[in-house]
């Protein structure tokens, strides 16, 4: 059985996100979508409230686990028995940062090898910051989001 951790902060969770998931499904037996909190980032969404909302976003995916690692990605990668880690690829300035990212894990698990999937070109501006920053101004971000996302926000909000 072929393995692959796809890491992300998840905050929230967009179809860019779920766009690269059901593509690496078509390589990959099992894909263990897993949040991993980057300490440098002020998350809208508590651990407990991404990881709601990845379980309810991809429920109905079979061969899609989903969890939460606080320690190194590649780390967990060891221990799961996975061998690759997917990341998605947006535009030119996603390249030289998971470039450097690619190159650190490298060098902390050789084994470990990264595959990028470049997005769609429709899906190329979304990010987890974009939806959020969209959101606060009051945009519909219905449509980048699953619906579970706007529920999240909804409830935030109360």
């Amino acid at each position: 059985m072929k393995k692959a951790v796809y890491p992300g902060s998840f905050d929230p969770i967009t179809i860019g996100h779920m766009e690269i998931l059901q593509r690496s499904l078509e390589v990959f037996d099992e894909v263990t979508l897993l949040l991993a909190v980057n300490p440098n980032k002020n998350s809208v969404f508590s651990v407990e409230e991404r990881l709601e909302m990845m379980r309810e976003a991809t429920k109905n995916m079979p061969g899609v686990k989903v969890d939460f690692y606080p320690g190194l990605t590649v780390d967990y990668c060891r221990n799961y028995g996975a061998k690759h880690l997917i990341r998605g690829l947006r535009a030119v300035t996603d390249f030289e940062y998971e470039f450097q990212l690619s190159a650190a894990n490298h060098f902390a698990a050789p084994d470990i090898d990264m595959v990028f999937f470049m997005s769609k070109k429709e899906n190329t501006f979304i990010s987890s910051s974009t939806i959020n920053e969209l959101n606060r101004a009051g945009v519909d971000i219905s449509p980048l989001v699953p619906p579970i996302v706007v529920e999240m926000y909804k409830r935030k909000t109360k």
